[in-house]
């Protein structure tokens, strides 16, 4: 006997359960559909931090060229400067 009482509650009571959780939860408005972008304006400047990232890496990256230019022109100089020494030794002996 007491079996069907708690059935007979539990078919009012689950149905009572969903209506008062859809009239809890807000409904999704047209302008704010699932899945859709978030403005620019509303959201972190990731723009902003993604542009001074770029701009460390252009700084390191010119400065990393100018570091391996100055180091070719030095090892360039030093094999200039092996070359006219080997020239000198050589025309000395002859």
């Amino acid at each position: 006997m007491l079996a069907p009482c708690l059935l007979r509650r539990a078919v009012l009571t689950v149905p009572l359960v969903f209506v008062v959780a859809l009239l809890l939860t807000e409904p999704v408005r047209s302008d704010q559909e699932a899945g859709t972008a978030i403005p620019a304006e509303s959201r972190p400047c990731v723009d902003c931090h993604a542009f001074e990232f770029m701009q460390r890496a252009l700084q390191d990256l010119k400065k990393t060229a100018y570091n391996l230019d100055t180091r070719t022109e030095t090892l360039l100089l030093q094999v200039e400067k092996r070359n006219l020494c080997d020239c000198v030794t050589a025309n000395l002996l002859n």
